[in-house]
């Protein structure tokens, strides 16, 4: 009604609390089509892996004849060419030893930046949560949804800062729901890790954003 206004939805209690999943469980896996896979491995209209980034592969591993970098080692063995040298490291999101931004926002690049880029799928969402994306809106921060139906979950911004409860963002990595989860495709869980670490993010950013 005019002159009226709505609070926003919050997430139920018992999502909007940590949680961490231990155990088993059993899942039935639905491996996607061609097209399907198109949704996340496309870039510029072109099918190419997620993840095989000079960033996300300097780090040390374990070989036959001991610890070497892991590109180092490729590049000896011809498994890829030359890369540059002028890039910037993705830290490990799992080691608490790096600040909490650091660690969302390289989960938040390899698991969604790859769509989420304006040469992505979702390039016309206007979120882009690639590692070098350093434009507030662009992050979802007090960003409104684009075309985004109910996976919006009556949520007003992608992110909401100091109130995860109230962020898109986190909402959709919540749902097991096809028509509102991300990613979209190749997962019937909920990472809670993950969850956990990008709602601490959202938590601790300046309301005042």
């Amino acid at each position: 009604m005019p002159g009226t206004k709505t609070k926003p939805r919050r997430l139920s209690k018992s999502l909007a609390k940590p949680l961490i999943h231990h155990g088993s469980t059993k899942k039935r896996y639905r491996v996607p089509n061609k097209n399907q896979c198109k949704e996340c491995h496309s870039t510029n209209d072109t099918i190419s892996p997620i993840g095989l980034k000079a960033r996300n592969l300097d780090k040390d591993l374990e070989y036959k004849k001991g610890v070497k970098n892991q590109l180092a080692y490729l590049l000896e063995e011809g498994v890829i060419g030359p890369y540059p040298n002028n890039y910037e490291t993705a830290v490990d999101w799992e080691d608490e030893a790096h600040p909490l931004e650091d660690r969302a926002r390289a989960y938040l690049a390899i698991n969604c930046g790859h769509c989420h880029i304006p040469s992505g799928v979702a390039n016309s969402t206007g979120l882009y949560l690639d590692f070098h994306e350093t434009r507030p809106v662009h992050l979802g921060i007090n960003k409104s949804p684009v075309a985004t139906g109910r996976g919006s979950g009556n949520l007003k911004y992608s992110i909401v800062p100091g109130h995860a409860e109230e962020s898109i963002l986190l909402f959709r990595m919540i749902s097991t729901d096809p028509g509102v989860m991300m990613p979209e495709q190749g997962r019937s869980l909920v990472h809670w890790e993950a969850v956990n670490l990008i709602r601490e993010w959202i938590n601790s950013m300046d309301k005042e954003l």
